[in-house]
């Protein structure tokens, strides 16, 4: 499985989905709280080729987006193929 690394607020309803939908799926993720960790917004821009917005979701090397990219990966059947490398 790979490495699943996502970027969020406290009070981002479209963090708390992506969330929900990883852990709906058995699949565990490293969280950066840009609340309580403010400095790193400018490692999340760079990584995520100037993504201002959270969540922003890393799976392995591969820059998915949003939550709405998250969402429609897994619509079309193709999320557990990238989780799975």
């Amino acid at each position: 499985m790979q490495p699943v690394e996502l970027y969020t607020t406290e009070l981002c309803g479209f963090c708390h989905a992506a969330k929900r939908l990883l852990t709906s799926k058995g699949v565990s993720f490293s969280e950066v709280n840009l609340n309580a960790q403010p400095e790193r917004r400018a490692e999340m821009m760079q990584r995520a080729n100037g993504g201002r917005t959270v969540p922003q979701i890393f799976i392995g090397t591969t820059h998915v987006g949003g939550f709405d990219e998250l969402n429609a990966l897994n619509r079309a059947g193709k999320l557990d193929a990238l989780l799975a490398g």
